[in-house]
C-alpha cells in the first residue's frame, strides 16, 4: 500500500519509517540481536488504530464532530505516551545497557542505535502536528 498509494499516505517519511522499521524486524528475527528494542519500539504501534480511525472520520466528513475531536485527544495522549516517553526509557535503557549493546554485530548496533534516533525526530515532528492539528481543532469550537 505504502507504493500503491505513494505519496497520498504520507510521502518519504512514511517510507522510510516503515523501510527501517522493517529491515529491524527481519534482522531481529534472524540474528536473535536487539529483541528487547525492536519490541519496546513495535509497541509505538499502539497509535495506528486512532490514526486509521481519524482517517476514516475525515473520509467520511466528520472532522466537525465530538468524535473526531475526542480522537485528537486520545491520539495525544497516546502519542506522548509510547511515541515519546518510551522512546525516552528506550534511550535511558540503551545507555546503562551500551555496554552490551557493543557487542552485538556491527549492524545491529547500528539499527539499535540509529533506528530509535530517526524514529524519535519523526515521532517529535508528527507529535507537533497533532498538536497543531488539535488546536486548530480547539479553535474552531470556541
Amino acid at each position: 500500500m505504502i507504493f500503491w498509494l505513494f505519496p497520498s499516505l504520507g510521502g518519504m517519511e512514511y517510507v522510510l519509517h516503515h523501510f527501517l522499521s522493517l529491515v529491524s524486524l527481519v534482522y531481529t528475527r534472524f540474528s536473535g540481536e536487539g529483541q528487547l528494542y525492536t519490541y519496546m519500539v513495535l509497541i509505538s504501534e499502539a497509535t495506528t488504530p486512532g490514526i486509521n480511525f481519524r482517517w476514516f472520520l475525515d473520509t467520511a466528513g466528520m472532522k466537525k464532530s465530538t468524535l473526531y475531536l475526542m480522537n485528537g485527544i486520545m491520539m495525544l495522549f497516546s502519542w506522548m505516551l509510547v511515541r515519546i516517553l518510551l522512546f525516552i526509557y528506550v534511550f535511558y535503557h540503551e545507555y546503562f545497557h551500551f555496554d552490551q549493546i557493543m557487542k552485538m554485530h556491527r549492524f545491529g548496533f547500528l539499527l539499535v542505535v540509529v533506528v530509535p534516533s530517526v524514529l524519535t525526530v519523526m515521532n517529535v515532528l508528527w507529535f507537533g502536528k497533532i498538536i497543531k492539528g488539535l488546536r486548530k481543532t480547539m479553535n474552531k469550537l470556541d
